[in-house]
């Protein structure tokens, strides 16, 4: 059984943050949802927009029932569904299939059912989504936060000096900059996005881990002013033609279409970031698994010193850092 199951069961709370399924980094699906850069390696078609009907439900109903009628759905999606409405673990799901459904808890199943055949993320059907360790509220807001962004984090930590300024440029969810705060409260970090609404919902997770965060609203590093030590982004860099960004239309288009070739949201922070980086600070950007010539090519043609490419877990060129342009 997950720990976060068992904390949840020994808890009984209901919160959605408390039961989640914890991802294993090295899986390429999390409950059911490809990762980002794994449906721009499929080049698998988008998933056709009308979804089976739903099955005729009878009156009365077990659990047992329920899962076998919704066998379209991916099995352990329906089983987190299940442990989600009953308030109960995956391991009691699976343990006590005869138990029986109440009317309340058939409708939530079956909302949540016919939004998951849609092609809604699991991380919207829960609201919440785990990195790095740590619960973070989710909608269609932010993007999901995805494990191999978390190579940021370790980067970011592995570089930070004692105070130093950090800057986490579109940070949706906040998960990067709350992360970073969370396991070194000696820093000062900033983060930025152009979504009011998605620096609602940072602003709650701040809230929710006692994060202290500077939450700015402006285009990358338009909204700030100053220079930093640091700079993170996790920018958008889904080619605007790619089929992975029908697959992924239930999330905000403007965290992943990357426009012509994926690369302008990236051009756009290492052209601005150089003037705003303090002297021996480091500019670190997340990319996608083809991407990390043409990123190296752009810094070098703006200055940047130090060029190195870093792999993710699946063995994919996933960061790119450097240090600050020479004067």
């Amino acid at each position: 059984m997950d720990e976060a199951y068992r904390q949840a069961s020994a808890s009984g709370s209901p919160d959605p943050f408390s039961i989640m399924e914890q991802p294993n980094k090295r899986d390429n699906f999390v409950c059911g949802e490809p990762t980002v850069d794994r449906l721009r390696r499929s080049r698998v078609p988008a998933p056709k927009s009308c979804p089976p009907p739903p099955p005729s439900y009878p009156a009365q109903m077990t659990l047992a029932a329920w899962l076998a009628l919704n066998h379209d759905i991916d099995r352990i999606d329906r089983e987190l569904l299940a442990a989600h409405v009953l308030e109960t673990t995956r391991a009691q799901v699976i343990a006590r299939p005869d138990r029986p459904l109440m009317p309340p808890q058939r409708q939530s199943l079956n909302g949540l059912a016919a939004r998951r055949r849609r092609g809604e993320p699991m991380a919207y059907l829960f609201g919440a989504k785990e990195f790095f360790g740590l619960a973070f509220k989710v909608n269609p807001s932010v993007l999901v936060p995805r494990p191999e962004t978390e190579l940021l984090v370790e980067f970011a930590l592995a570089k930070a000096k004692p105070g130093d300024r950090v800057l986490d440029l579109g940070t949706g969810s906040g998960c990067i900059a709350i992360t970073l705060k969370a396991q070194r409260p000696d820093l000062q970090v900033t983060a930025t996005d152009l979504s009011a609404t998605a620096l609602q919902v940072a602003a709650e997770n701040a809230a929710r881990h006692h994060a202290d965060i500077a939450f700015l609203r402006g285009d990358w590093l338009k909204a700030v002013r100053g220079q930093f030590d640091l700079i993170l982004a996790n920018p958008p860099y889904v080619a605007d033609l790619e089929p992975a960004l029908t697959a992924l239309r239930h999330e905000p288009q403007e965290a992943l279409n990357g426009g012509d070739g994926g690369l302008d949201a990236i051009k756009a922070i290492i052209y601005e970031a150089a003037d705003q980086l303090s002297p021996r600070a480091w500019l670190c950007l997340e990319h996608g698994h083809d991407q990390a010539p043409a990123v190296a090519a752009q810094l070098r043609m703006r200055g940047y010193q130090g060029i190195a490419t870093e792999q993710d877990l699946a063995g994919q060129p996933r960061l790119t850092s450097c240090l600050r342009p020479n004067p």
